[in-house]
């Protein structure tokens, strides 16, 4: 699934978040990544990109990250952002295998 998809309202599935972000980040970073990866660990995200982050996923699947769902651990794997994504949208992430 593109940005484009998900912005125009296609299905947006677990699966499809997680390639988004993984195409989205591989492309920023030059780097192949897991959805299990600790982004910061690695050294691939800075605070910086991080807020880039946060507004890249609000434009692209229309939701407000804000208060708490602002902490670190929410954007350190694609994983986490998928489950993010997925809640704020009203989805659940329980037992989410992507």
């Amino acid at each position: 699934m593109t940005i484009d998809q998900a912005i125009d309202g296609a299905a947006v599935t677990p699966e499809a978040i997680q390639e988004a972000l993984l195409g989205f980040l591989e492309g920023r970073t030059k780097s192949t990544l897991s959805p299990t990866e600790d982004l910061f660990a690695s050294g691939l995200l800075s605070s910086m990109f991080a807020m880039e982050l946060v507004v890249h996923l609000e434009q692209s699947y229309r939701i407000a990250i804000v208060g708490a769902d602002l902490k670190l651990d929410n954007f350190r794997t694609v994983q986490g952002m998928t489950d993010l994504v997925l809640r704020l949208q009203g989805g659940s992430t329980a037992g989410s295998d992507v």
